[in-house]
């Protein structure tokens, strides 16, 4: 199972999650979000926010270090989880901006980008910029009736990611019936979302269905918005038998 955690800013927590051995690990690249990943400029090039230790470490040194992993969130450890940028109904060029500074493995595109989206994406970043990209697009579910938009981007994305419907940028925290997503009849492997918190570990084992291959989780393992909480984690993790 594929755990992905999103929504993530700081440095040292970034490292402390990578530590638990997730896959995945998501960015926020939407300016209203509360986990918006602001960008400081440094010799080790653009990069996630600083925690405060960092700040303080680079204020004596004046500057980030001689190389990138002094600075990042990890760039350059060996078994790193890959990296995800979350965008809602951003300018292509911001997206491969994004992709090249923060050497993204992921696009996930969260709001209502047509097919054409995904297909010039991926024609403008592969070969030459990020020849490997993923696509994941989110397909928010209010109704049963929503899990069929799915169809639209069949062949030009490699996974879909079903959360709740919300009004809000980048999740709601909020579940979904995921007894829905059984009419699902795609080919697209699926990550399913939707306001996972520690209490959701039974639901998570006794949801099945062929096409799932991964859960995100977000804003129920927070102290505060970026934030995580890595004791609550890795408790999850090991409910989970991860």
């Amino acid at each position: 199972m594929i755990i992905k955690v999103c929504g993530m800013r700081d440095a040292d927590n970034i490292r402390a999650v990578a530590d638990l051995g997730v896959d995945l690990i998501g960015f926020v690249f939407c300016p209203q979000s509360l986990r918006f990943v602001k960008m400081i400029p440094s010799r080790a090039g653009i990069i996630p926010d600083y925690s405060e230790q960092r700040l303080k470490e680079v204020a004596v040194r004046g500057s980030v270090g001689d190389n990138a992993e002094a600075g990042g969130y990890g760039a350059g450890l060996l078994g790193r989880p890959k990296r995800v940028g979350v965008f809602v109904n951003d300018m292509p060029q911001n997206i491969v901006t994004r992709v090249y500074n923060y050497k993204l493995d992921y696009i996930q595109l969260h709001g209502n980008e047509p097919r054409e989206t995904c297909e010039n994406l991926r024609k403008t970043l592969e070969p030459d910029i990020k020849p490997d990209i993923k696509i994941i697009k989110t397909i928010s579910v209010g109704e049963e009736a929503d899990i069929f938009q799915y169809r639209q981007y069949v062949e030009v994305v490699d996974f879909l990611l079903f959360d709740t419907k919300s009004k809000t940028a980048g999740g709601s925290g909020k579940h979904f019936d995921w007894s829905v997503l059984e009419t699902y009849d795609g080919e697209l492997p699926f990550i399913l979302s939707g306001g996972i918190g520690p209490d959701d570990v039974e639901r998570v084992k006794c949801f099945v269905h062929p096409k799932c291959v991964g859960i995100d989780l977000n804003s129920r393992f927070e102290t505060e918005p970026g934030m995580k909480d890595v004791e609550k984690l890795a408790v999850f993790l090991k409910a989970l038998g991860r």
